[in-house]
């Protein structure tokens, strides 16, 4: 895959950073940069900058980094031509490089042909005699034949090589068929359906590509349910079930619910913005992808403990990342599903009405907290009060604090300002707690002790600065480039990692082209490498470019390497440097 300088240049202009990213991250203007909280991890001060100037981004608080190819490739999960792909769709350039030119994307395109064959191929299992049990079994679920077709439901023969046979006579061949994780290999060597005698589940994206397939068991076997394991385009973590409907629905929040049957039922009911995790804890990575089409969330997960548990954690990511959260309680019923399912010709309306009647993530977690406490008994008051007064510590804005506390005094009986003490000593705590933390994680990156991408950093701090500090004038400064590598070759630099980077760049100047973000990435550098590369580019000041500071950068690597010279030399064992002493001596 060979894209030009020029063609990348033409695409980064076209395509503003801080545009492109605002249609994510809500950014504010800092000065000449742009701050926002960051899509990807949860974080309730904003550490994520935008540089317009140099169309990168950092955030530093998780690392990432790079430029606008690198933020969609992070935040859509594409492979690198589906980014520029997509960017050149936005400005309307021609993108000349076919797709055949790139193996890995024409891998992915190949799973997802062979994804879209087998779920055409269960479908009409699900239609034909082989299916019958899987039909009945929708039909007793009150699942219609046009909710059937909606979500492309099917059924995997009770035959270990139903599907694979079926693919190789439609021309693939078995090792795309297992890398699709679709069938694996026995013992015996022969290649194996992964799923037999279930239920199946498209699990679609919202480009309309089949990326996986869940599987319910009809005969009881376990597990319940089997999803497809990570793929090159699929992982668990990163979809949710029915988002490509989800996403096109016109209400402002989506209901979050549990399980397949709870999203197919509540769809068939009218609620087409309702989606589910697959068969995971909902995970950071999702809440983002949720955050990116709503801002309110309605949980509507199982009534049991388990489900009681997960919506608890569910709660604290969705805060976190800003979403307002309300919790739907189906009293009687284990979910969504089983009400729907019992509530007759009304069951829209219904369910409608337990939408609106709600809760927010406070009052369900002070009602949960309160059914757990006796509040008749004095230890039981004090319980919930004092659990109380940390939930809304945790999450409750002042206005809120104001208004629980008045409602958790009249519940057992005490002042409202006794409530609002006992909160206001969690806040100080929470925030001691929070500095302390933030405190040891700038410490522990000043001193480099968490220092994943480049290990060596921490035992060569005044190098491993030093070759960063002339990385970025190499970068920034491309009147000095040629000066500095002149003066300084790749044996000069200590740590592995910031070699690698000097090579990298070196190269990049020898083919007569310009040392970017966009064309280190073609270096097998990964999407972490690429961050640090990006926050280097970004710490670099006119100040550094000086000659004084060049030549001082120089003779610190310099000394470092005369001591690191030294320190082998000491480490060598006497016997050995007498017997080296002797074979010259004899020469």
């Amino acid at each position: 895959m060979i894209l030009s300088d020029d063609f990348i240049a033409e695409l980064k202009e076209k395509n503003d950073i801080s545009e492109i990213i605002s249609q994510y991250v809500d950014i504010q203007r800092k000065g000449r940069n742009m701050m926002g909280l960051c899509p990807f991890h949860a974080e309730r001060t904003p550490s994520f900058c935008v540089y317009p100037a140099s169309g990168s981004f950092y955030c530093f608080g998780c690392g990432a980094g790079g430029d606008v190819i690198t933020f969609l490739r992070l935040i859509e999960h594409y492979d690198y031509l589906e980014a520029v792909k997509s960017l050149c769709e936005r400005c309307g350039m021609n993108f000349s490089v076919s797709d055949e030119e790139n193996e890995l994307h024409k891998k992915k395109l190949l799973i997802y042909e062979i994804n879209r064959e087998s779920a055409r191929f269960y479908y009409k299992c699900l239609l034909s005699e082989k299916g019958k049990n899987a039909r009945d079994y929708l039909k007793n679920r009150g699942i219609n034949s046009s909710t059937i077709t909606h979500f492309g439901l099917g059924y995997s023969p009770n035959n270990r090589f139903s599907l694979v046979d079926y693919l190789k006579k439609r021309g693939y061949n078995e090792k795309d068929i297992i890398l699709s994780n679709l069938a694996f290999k026995s013992q015996n060597m022969r290649e194996l359906d992964r799923f037999y005698d279930r239920l199946m589940f498209p699990i679609i994206d919202v480009r309309g590509n089949v990326i996986a397939f869940g599987a319910r068991t009809l005969s009881g076997k376990q597990p319940k349910y089997l999803n497809t394991s990570d793929t090159l385009v699929f992982k668990k973590s990163n979809n949710l079930f029915a988002l490509n409907f989800a996403a096109k629905s016109s209400e402002k929040y989506i209901i979050l619910a549990e399980g397949y049957m709870d999203v197919i039922a509540l769809h068939q009911a009218g609620f087409t913005n309702a989606v589910a995790t697959l068969g995971t804890s909902l995970t950071n990575s999702q809440v983002k992808i949720i955050s990116r089409n709503c801002s309110e969330v309605m949980l509507a997960y199982d009534s049991d403990s388990p489900g009681q548990k997960a919506s608890q954690r569910a709660i604290s990511l969705l805060k976190a990342n800003g979403l307002k959260v309300k919790i739907i309680s189906i009293p009687h019923f284990k979910d969504p599903d089983e009400f729907l399912r019992s509530a007759g010709e009304n069951a829209s309306i219904k369910f409608e009405g337990l939408i609106k009647n709600s809760k927010n993530d406070l009052e369900y977690q002070l009602s949960d907290l309160k059914s757990k406490c006796n509040i008749s008994t004095s230890e039981g008051k004090v319980k919930y009060l004092t659990e109380g007064a940390k939930i809304l510590a945790n999450s409750a804005s002042e206005v809120e604090r104001e208004i629980y506390s008045m409602v958790m005094s009249s519940e057992i009986g005490v002042r409202k300002s006794t409530v609002l003490i006992q909160v206001e000593k969690y806040i100080k705590q929470n925030s001691y707690k929070i500095k302390s933390k933030e405190m040891k994680n700038i410490l522990k990156l000043t001193a480099a002790k968490s220092d994943e991408v480049n290990k060596q950093k921490q035992s060569n701090l005044r190098a491993a600065l030093a070759e960063e500090s002339l990385i970025a004038c190499i970068i920034n400064n491309r009147g000095l480039a040629n000066t500095i590598i002149s003066k300084v070759s790749s044996d000069l630099f200590v740590t592995e990692f910031n070699r690698k980077v000097f090579d990298s760049i070196k190269d990049i100047i020898s083919k007569g082209k310009n040392p970017e973000i966009s064309s280190l990435s073609c270096y097998e550098f990964s999407f972490k490498e690429i961050g640090r590369i990006t926050k280097i580019v970004c710490s670099y000041d006119k100040t550094m470019g000086r000659e004084e500071c060049i030549a001082e950068y120089i003779k610190i690597l310099e000394d470092e390497n005369k001591k690191k010279k030294f320190q082998e030399l000491s480490d060598i064992p006497a016997n050995e440097i007498k017997l080296y002493i002797e074979n010259l001596k004899g020469t």
